[in-house]
């Protein structure tokens, strides 16, 4: 018996990237006084299509983790280092905000199926 459905795996998919981001955030964060150390990220919506397309279910999908890449344009500090709280504290932001909806979207998914179920017991 199938537990999951296409959307279900496609929100789980969204929800391990949105926190591999804000593991990625943190970590620049963490590094903010650390000379020489380089922001890094990567581009959530290409990745996220990538996964979507590439056909694999959720359980194929543990230890899949986006491709980190070096941060271009920003500005570096004498000591080599070009974090920029104010950049991570937007990209935090974003990523809580997008955790949010993931989350909402797949408890309305399970709703669904909940209710699918109890239809068949009736």
């Amino acid at each position: 018996m199938q537990t999951t459905t296409a959307m279900s795996d496609a929100l789980g998919r969204y929800l391990d990237l949105t926190s591999q981001q804000m593991q990625v955030t943190a970590r620049n964060m963490a590094n903010v006084d650390t000379p020489g150390f380089k922001t890094q990220g990567f581009d959530f919506e290409e990745v996220f299509a990538q996964q979507l397309n590439d056909g694999a279910g959720a359980a194929g999908l543990e230890g899949v983790l986006a491709p980190m890449q070096d941060v271009d344009g920003l500005v570096a500090r004498p000591d080599g280092n070009n974090v920029s709280i104010d950049r991570e504290g937007l990209q935090l932001a974003k990523a809580q905000m997008q955790f949010k909806l993931g989350t909402q979207l797949l408890k309305g998914e399970f709703a669904t199926v909940m209710s699918a179920i109890h239809m068949d017991s009736k």
